[in-house]
């Protein structure tokens, strides 16, 4: 990308550039004029970053919906406004109309006033929960000290439940198109893939530019031998577990060990949860890589700090957080209900 298209910080706290500026430069350098998107973390400051570029951006609700096929109307929320017909002549058709009659949402509404305190006060619990020192560490904690040291330039891919989830507004990254993550379709299995892809990328055209996977414990079972992969190519990716020892949430050895006094692991065990203490990080050494297995910010920090040094060979790092962990609680059930 020519340089004058991408904003470089002079000096990282007072002039750095946020992801979504980027992106907003992107769509402005690409001739994008409108923006459509259900407001919302990370979209909302997108928003405000495309506005201040002249780019006129459309919140829309959940309520409202289009779809091609008329079942699928309703299927998820039951809508208020619903535009049957394909995607791509009903957007034409709205950009059309916007052009007859201008109008931008009051930027200093109550809606807006609203939105913004929640941001301001969703920031503040995410930071609460991150400044906890003492282990066992919790997602926000793992992440703040993550992105303490990521490469500006980095590939940060993420999956997983919880885990993707948060990193998503933990873990920043600042230019297009080196974010990679399953998006909203939740697909498991496709992180080391695409971490694989990211670093052979990355390898031809820009030595030296690293790729960080951050994977939950579960996620990393659907595609984990893909290390083998990693090291046949010796593609230096650095792969974050962050394991709870379980899908969502998990127990810890003591109680896993207590729990199967009583009965067999196929009667007492939750199905979520998984083995106490598993050592991913093993993985990873015996087909040559480093591996790391940390239960402490210290650790984590220093791990951390020497796989980004060490460009020759991949590292994973087996990060222990609290069995129980999980995200900040959610206002709306529609984020967390089942599906099935």
């Amino acid at each position: 990308m020519p340089e004058s298209n991408v904003a470089e910080p002079s000096d990282r706290n007072e002039g750095e550039v946020s992801g979504a500026k980027v992106i907003a430069q992107a769509l402005k350098t690409q001739g994008v004029e409108y923006m459509f998107g259900i407001v919302g973390i990370p979209v909302t400051e997108i928003a405000f970053a495309a506005q201040e570029l002249g780019i006129r951006y459309i919140g829309m609700r959940n309520e409202q919906a289009v779809d091609i096929c008329a079942e699928e109307l309703g299927n998820n929320v039951r809508p208020a406004v619903t535009l049957l017909g394909d995607i791509n002549a009903v957007t034409k058709q709205l950009l059309e109309e916007f052009d007859k009659i201008p109008w931008q949402y009051p930027p200093e509404s109550k809606w807006w006033k609203t939105l913004r305190e929640k941001m301001d006060s969703n920031e503040a619990a995410s930071k609460e929960l991150a400044s906890q020192k003492s282990p066992p560490m919790n997602y926000y904690t793992v992440f703040y000290h993550v992105q303490e040291q990521l490469p500006r330039d980095g590939f940060i891919v993420s999956e997983g439940a919880n885990t993707m989830d948060i990193g998503r507004t933990v873990l920043q990254n600042y230019l297009p198109r080196h974010r990679l993550d399953a998006g909203t379709f939740g697909t498991m299995g496709v992180g080391l893939g695409f971490a694989i892809a990211a670093a052979v990328l990355a390898k031809d055209r820009s030595p030296g530019q690293r790729v960080i996977c951050v994977e939950g414990d579960s996620a990393f079972g659907f595609s984990g031998m893909e290390v083998e992969t990693i090291c046949r190519y010796n593609l230096p990716i650095i792969i974050l577990v962050v394991n709870n020892n379980g899908i969502y949430q998990g127990f810890d050895t003591d109680t896993w060990n207590e729990m199967l006094k009583s009965q067999d692991a196929t009667i007492a065990a939750p199905p979520a949860c998984l083995l106490p203490n598993s050592h991913y990080e093993q993985v990873m050494i015996a087909f040559g890589g480093k591996g790391y297995f940390v239960q402490t910010p210290e650790e984590l920090q220093k791990s951390l700090r020497q796989s980004l040094a060490d460009t020759t060979k991949p590292s994973l790092i087996n990060i222990m957080i609290e069995p129980q962990a999980t995200r900040k609680a959610q206002d709306f059930h529609w984020l967390t209900r089942s599906k099935m």
